[in-house]
């Protein structure tokens, strides 16, 4: 197989070119950026192009099939070239579909915590010995491709994102697995540049359950009111499972579910990883995993990349870091570190940093998410707002949506600032973003914290 990346440094898109290298396809891309960590990880590969830019030269009639990226656009030279040879043109989804259609598809939906679900999935299936294909969409602790595809496995587990394919493919990611089994493990309004209204944002959910095969499963949370709904509308249709929270307790190393009479020490806390945990477990259930066994592997699952991370703990100080960036993701999140530390000083930061959270019309809908912290930030850079070309906000704005409570900054000298007033003995500090502040090391930040401590 020759198969051509257009946009092959895009953070998704250069996993899938790698998986698909190993899997001995020829494998060559273009690109007009690409940055690290992309850049090495293709090096070493082996498949990075010899020269950055779009090249209609390298589309040819020897290639099999061309993978086209969103960081490209319509009009592409390349695209443009591979259309008027009639060479087969291919999204990233399509792509993993065209890969996986004669295998059992495990598709892991949600606006919230589709990574964790399917790093738990994953973590359990490699401590039993499990063989199986993947796609998941962060960089997991074990693993150097979020990617893997191969003959002999009869199982893909597939991340399902709501996002759109490719430029001219408006169609979301996850309509296009045709799940065997799928989950929803939340609905909360995203990606407003694309779904401009909340009820379209759901009806993507709607039209995912309808791509369910129909000998296939649904796997849903009942403690999400959109989700609910959805569920009890399927039910009948197709084979429905509704989960919850478990019974646990909250321990100094994490968190002791109890589960038809037994007790799981876990190292993961807060009610929605528990949610989520409950969710992996049927989800592994359906490929042959019993419950006991797949809570009895979670023991030594630390947690998914930037999904409370710790980055740095000593004494009575602990700090995560957090991917979490909308409002629903943002109250779970700071609640959970409430509920872990209750004796502790909780510090709360986060930056609005997506197109949605930095248009004045959405910041009304985190009222309240960071209300279970005892001192909350908020950081936006306008720089970042005049790049994604959206109307300017003001600090005003953001202070109103966040119904108050919140000191509101927009530099990072300024988040400095704030952390430099706490002393931080027995203190929480809770770092959310899907950026990084700006530059903020979080690691360099963690360890000058703990160097202030007192003994």
């Amino acid at each position: 197989m020759n198969v051509h990346f257009i946009a092959i440094g895009g953070s998704a898109m250069h996993n899938l070119a790698i998986a698909l290298s190993r899997k001995g396809a020829h494998v060559t891309g273009s690109d007009d950026e690409i940055f690290e960590p992309s850049k090495s990880r293709l090096d070493r590969q082996g498949i990075s192009p010899e020269t950055i830019g779009w090249d209609a030269n390298k589309i040819t009639s020897s290639l099999d099939a061309v993978i086209l990226g969103m960081h490209a656009r319509a009009d592409n030279p390349e695209l443009a070239k591979a259309t008027e040879l009639g060479i087969p043109i291919f999204s990233y989804p399509e792509y993993l579909y065209e890969q996986s259609k004669d295998k059992f598809r495990v598709v892991i939906g949600g606006s919230h915590g589709k990574t964790t679900i399917t790093s738990m999935l994953l973590h359990a299936i490699n401590e039993i010995g499990i063989n199986v294909d993947y796609m998941v969409g962060a960089q997991l602790e074990g693993y150097d491709c979020m990617v893997k595809l191969s003959d002999d496995s009869k199982i893909m587990i597939l991340e399902g994102d709501e996002y759109l394919s490719s430029p001219i493919d408006r169609r979301p990611k996850f309509h296009l697995y045709k799940p065997n089994v799928a989950i929803i493990s939340g609905i909360a309004w995203d990606h407003i540049n694309v779904f401009p209204t909340f009820e379209n944002y759901v009806e993507q959910f709607d039209l995912f359950c309808k791509e369910i095969v129909d000998d296939g499963k649904l796997i849903y949370n009942s403690e999400d009111d959109e989700v609910k709904k959805l569920g009890e509308k399927w039910k009948g249709i197709i084979d429905t499972i509704p989960y919850q929270t478990p019974n646990y307790t909250v321990e100094q190393t994490g968190t002791c579910l109890q589960r038809d009479g037994k007790d799981y020490p876990l190292q993961i806390f807060g009610q929605h990883n528990l949610q989520n945990l409950m969710g992996a477990m049927h989800l592994a259930a359906e490929i042959g995993i019993e419950n006991d066994a797949f809570l009895s592997a979670m023991s030594s699952f630390k947690g998914a990349g930037k999904r409370l991370q710790k980055v740095e703990e000593k004494h009575d100080f602990v700090m995560y870091k957090d991917f979490a960036h909308s409002p629903s993701k943002l109250k779970a999140t700071t609640k959970a570190v409430r509920e872990q530390y209750a004796d502790r000083k909780v510090v709360a930061c986060m930056e609005l940093h997506t197109f949605s959270s930095l248009k004045k019309e959405f910041l009304p809908h985190y009222k309240n998410a960071m209300a279970a912290a005892d001192h909350a930030l908020v950081y936006f850079s306008p720089e970042v707002v005049g790049h994604k070309k959206l109307e300017p906000i003001t600090k005003e704005q953001v202070l109103a949506g966040f119904g108050g409570g919140v000191e509101v900054v927009t530099s990072t000298d300024e988040v400095r600032a704030f952390l430099d007033r706490f002393e931080w003995n027995n203190s929480a500090l809770l770092m959310m973003s899907s950026g990084n502040f700006d530059g903020i090391d979080y690691d360099e930040l963690g360890v000058a914290i703990c160097d202030k401590l007192k003994p």
